[in-house]
């Protein structure tokens, strides 16, 4: 039996229009989860979430392009394209010993019928989110 896996945010989750099954488990995949966000979970990956120089390369690019005079979505879409963010997150995660790990935990769950929820802070129908890239990650 294998479960499935989708991907959420949690503005999504609090409001109740998430698009889950409802009996998925609720993986949070941020590096540091505040308490409402823990509030709105079952458990957090901290592993998963990016690595916080990527992170920081993000929002310093992210915040040139807003004072250049782009939107808030707009500038996140494209500081995550200057920093090449999709190649370099999807690196971390085939590098580094504890996201492989959390990966192999959740591909575990998966595979014996589980069904799993990533869930991170961004509203993806706005902004580019690493979570999309976890959830490939455990459905090859």
């Amino acid at each position: 039996m294998t479960g499935t896996v989708s991907d959420t945010y949690v503005a999504a989750l609090q409001h109740n229009f998430a698009e889950i099954p409802a009996d998925a488990t609720l993986v949070g995949v941020v590096r540091r989860p505040t308490r409402w966000f823990y509030g709105a979970i079952d458990e957090n990956e901290p592993a998963l979430g990016p690595p916080r120089k990527l992170l920081t390369a993000v929002n310093e690019c992210e915040a040139r392009h807003i004072e250049n005079g782009l939107a808030e979505a707009a500038a996140h879409n494209r500081a995550m394209a200057d920093c090449d963010f999709d190649r370099r997150y999807r690196e971390y995660l085939v590098t580094d010993t504890e996201a492989r790990a959390g990966l192999q935990r959740l591909r575990e769950r998966l595979e014996d019928g589980e069904d799993i929820a990533v869930v991170c802070f961004e509203n993806t129908e706005e902004k580019r989110c690493h979570r999309t890239i976890v959830r490939s990650f455990l459905q090859e």
